[in-house]
């Protein structure tokens, strides 16, 4: 029952950050971090894993003179993060 749960999820940082990317096309650095309200390098750090996992895309720009850091959903992702609330919602079923 357990076993459909995504372990790059069980992390309460991937599971805000992925449901912030679920409903937003694309998202920068400091929005999200704002958001979820986390450091610099919590957040960096799991950005890196969820890229490793092929869930999210960056993207990186001059917005003027500064540089911007912009994130994405890719379509496994997306499929993943949908997989894996629905193992949530099935598991809670099966509870109540």
């Amino acid at each position: 029952m357990i076993s459909n749960l995504n372990k790059a999820f069980e992390n309460r940082v991937r599971l805000g950050l992925m449901s912030l990317l679920m409903v937003n096309e694309q998202l920068d650095f400091n929005s999200i971090k704002e958001m979820l309200e986390i450091t610099d390098g919590n957040l960096a750090s799991h950005v890196t894993a969820l890229e490793k996992a092929g869930y999210i895309t960056i993207m990186k720009e001059f917005v003027g003179r500064k540089p911007q850091t912009s994130y994405k959903a890719t379509a496994a992702g997306i499929k993943a993060f949908q997989e894996h609330l629905a193992a949530l919602e099935k598991l809670i079923r099966k509870i109540n």
